[in-house]
């Protein structure tokens, strides 16, 4: 769900899931896999204002909870891993005390 003034980082969000499917489509006779994370608030420097409280799609300010970064990682270490004739199409990776899944 986008936030409030977030038109271009919508934008872009919906372009890079048409790209991962077309790519998808188009690398299959060249055994090109291509997957798409999608990562709800990895801790780092750029979501340490997360804490503090971010709008939300009402209106609101909430904290948000982030995730330790590792765990993106291991997620890309293992879909790296898998055979080429299987693939992880899309993946979401966020904390469980997520507010309304996709900021409701």
């Amino acid at each position: 769900m986008p936030r409030y003034g977030s038109a271009p980082y919508t934008a872009s969000k919906h372009a890079i899931t048409g790209l991962t499917r077309s790519i998808s489509l188009d690398g299959r006779e060249f055994d090109i896999a291509c997957g798409q994370i999608d990562i709800g608030n990895a801790a780092s420097a750029m979501t340490a204002r997360m804490s503090g409280g971010v709008p939300q799609a009402d209106g609101t300010l909430k904290a948000e909870p982030t995730i330790d970064v590792t765990h993106v990682a291991d997620t890309v270490v293992q879909m790296a891993a898998l055979p080429l004739d299987v693939n992880v199409q899309f993946i979401t990776i966020m904390a469980t005390t997520m507010p309304f899944i996709g900021r409701g």
